[in-house]
């Protein structure tokens, strides 16, 4: 009995990438939810995505630790990754550097893990220049009114900061038209829902699904004669 196999199916496999963890960048102005949106999703995944860890050049805060919030290095070791080109993106921030590290993001996509990129539309024209597989969501308020409540409930800022908050908000929302996705964050369980849409959407993408069932496919597509 002889078994002929479907080349085709390897060869498109052996073309794209073995990436089957899916990359996601998420935007949004200050207020929007989208750090809330984040923890209410990794705490109904746990070990199926995670938040990049930034490296940076400031000092850690009260609370914070190495490895877990921040990779904390100094000014000098930073610039020997930029110029090892080790960032996806990165920028200087009141004289602090803010990176993220493209080899730590490639790991955990090998390895199936989702990865979520908490960043502004600054920081994902960098990202998609040097990884055009990522996905990227822009998160809306439902409206400038209650982007502003939301920013005063909160309780983190005085006025003055609040009001220029209010001023980003609007160039950043210009940008909106970058993004793959838009979530309008008016009922936080939908948009909840409407992430984990997405993530599952990119999740069943041919190209994922061709190399995890990679054998599968190629025993469906498989001839058998006498």
């Amino acid at each position: 009995m002889a078994i002929k196999t479907n080349n085709s199916i390897a060869t498109n496999v052996a073309n794209i990438s073995m990436y089957t963890g899916t990359l996601f960048i998420i935007s949004a102005p200050s207020g929007a939810g989208k750090s809330s949106l984040i923890r209410a999703y990794l705490n109904q995944q746990p070990h199926q995505a995670k938040v990049s860890i930034s490296h940076t050049t400031r000092e850690p805060r009260p609370g914070e630790t190495h490895g877990e919030h921040y990779y904390f290095v100094d000014h000098k070791h930073f610039e020997s990754l930029i110029d090892k080109n080790a960032f996806v993106e990165y920028a200087n921030v009141f004289d602090h550097y803010y990176g993220t590290s493209k080899a730590e993001i490639e790991q955990s996509l090998s390895q199936g893990i989702n990865v979520f990129l908490d960043i502004d539309w600054q920081g994902a024209r960098q990202v998609r220049k040097k990884m055009p597989q990522a996905k990227s969501i822009f998160i809306l308020p439902p409206s400038l009114k209650e982007l502003e409540n939301r920013l005063i409930k909160r309780g983190q800022d005085n006025s003055a900061v609040i009001a220029k908050r209010m001023q980003k908000a609007q160039a950043e929302i210009s940008h909106y038209n970058e993004y793959d996705y838009i979530i309008i964050n008016d009922d936080f369980d939908a948009s909840l829902n409407a992430l984990n849409a997405i993530i599952t959407a990119a999740s069943l993408e041919q190209q994922k699904q061709a190399i995890i069932n990679k054998q599968l496919l190629a025993d469906l597509l498989s001839t058998q004669s006498n």
